[in-house]
């Protein structure tokens, strides 16, 4: 599991991130709340463990961008504030854990160890509205119908319903699921897009899958919407003079 540690104490911070490596996770550090965000964007870890006291921008700030773009990311934050307001705060803002400092090192990776078993288990069926994800057998049902995929497609799916609620940028599912550079000539994310949709919405009525204009595409939990399938195909045909491209396995 990859772990983010957002802790302006070196010495602490390189403490825990011994302690955690020895449980096995790949854990990165970071000395203050911008290198956090930047490190969280580049990494998008397991968990976070994240000090309220940082420099440059405060854990708070941290917390609340950190759980706009990943809802589902356990965070635990730690700190040193007594006052039962901040803790509030921290826990209102989407803190899943919190630890007064000092701490027990014993105790604290416990609680990561409760904190990653929830989100595997979580992880494994992903859901939004009446769609439903299987990791394990790697099958999609909506209304409890089975919608046959594709390999690419259900990477596809599966990297939307992971971020649920947020939209993903075509340059991100191009480096994510095809690995590829992002270019201006393709449009092979669009194609997919628009099997994807057709499928869904063959096995029951209401899009989930929504086309953010000039931004990207996200899988909505709202399956009521009215959305028109056939949108990312006029898209589609509007990117340029060239002909749609090839679908690439």
């Amino acid at each position: 599991m990859r772990l983010l540690i957002a802790e302006d104490d070196a010495a602490l911070g390189n403490f825990l991130r011994r302690g955690l490596e020895a449980d096995g996770h790949e854990v990165a550090v970071a000395r203050d709340g911008e290198q956090a965000l930047a490190l969280f964007r580049q990494q998008l870890p397991d968990l976070t463990i994240l000090d309220l006291g940082l420099p440059v921008l405060d854990g708070e700030q941290v917390l609340a961008e950190a759980r706009v773009r990943e809802p589902d990311l356990p965070i635990l934050v730690l700190t040193a504030r007594t006052g039962m307001d901040a803790r509030i705060r921290c826990l209102d803002a989407g803190a899943d854990d919190l630890m007064l400092k000092p701490f027990s090192l014993y105790e604290l990776r416990a609680r990561c160890r409760a904190l990653l078993r929830r989100r595997r288990e979580a992880r494994l069926l992903l859901r939004a509205g009446d769609l439903e994800l299987n990791r394990i057998d790697h099958t999609a049902r909506r209304q409890g119908r089975l919608i046959e995929l594709t390999n690419k497609e259900f990477s596809l799916l599966e990297k939307l319903m992971l971020q649920r609620g947020r939209c993903v940028s075509r340059e991100e599912l191009l480096d994510t699921v095809w690995h590829m550079e992002p270019v201006q000539t393709t449009n092979i994310v669009d194609v997919y897009i628009n099997y994807l949709r057709r499928k869904l919405h063959d096995a029951a009525p209401g899009a989930l899958l929504r086309t953010v204009r000039g931004k990207g595409y996200m899988v909505s939990a709202d399956a009521g919407s009215s959305e028109p399938v056939a949108s990312s195909f006029h898209l589609i045909q509007g990117r340029g003079s060239g002909s749609p491209a090839t679908a690439i396995p």
